[in-house]
């Protein structure tokens, strides 16, 4: 399946990717295009867009969701630890809920270094999985029974 976003990727499109590769679509397609594009892409490639205007999962929805909190609560709502990453996630994301979880604002400003490291969306994407999948497995953990 494909899947549409705007281009200089951070906390919430790098989320996404990493959510969409790791429990709904490991072939998942990623392209990425100027935010005013992604609407008309979605259309043109029969793909999903997320965090931008007129996709299908906006950068805020009408629930005051971004894209990767939306996709949890929509058809993962089971995993406590997404439902907690998602938490995070909407914090670092959406403008004036940084103070709505701790751990937000660690992630927001190493999402800020990600275009630092890499040469392309591509390439973001694929190094920043590793956090996630880091915050994932940390977050299971303490959740796991005493």
């Amino acid at each position: 399946m494909k899947w549409v976003t705007r281009e200089q990727i951070r906390v919430n499109r790098t989320a996404t990717c990493w959510l969409v590769r790791r429990f709904l679509d490991p072939e998942a397609e990623f392209i990425f295009v100027p935010a005013d594009q992604v609407a008309c892409m979605q259309f043109k490639t029969n793909a999903t867009g997320f965090d931008a205007p007129g996709a299908t999962y906006p950068h805020k929805d009408a629930h005051g969701l971004c894209s990767f909190a939306a996709l949890v609560r929509e058809r993962l709502a089971n995993d406590p630890a997404l439902v907690e990453m998602g938490r995070i996630v909407q914090a670092a994301d959406i403008k004036g809920e940084l103070d709505n979880h701790p751990a937000a604002r660690g992630l927001q400003l190493i999402s800020r270094g990600f275009p630092l490291l890499t040469k392309n969306d591509y390439e973001t994407a694929e190094r920043a999985a590793f956090i996630y999948d880091a915050l994932y497995a940390s977050i299971k953990q303490d959740q796991a029974p005493k």
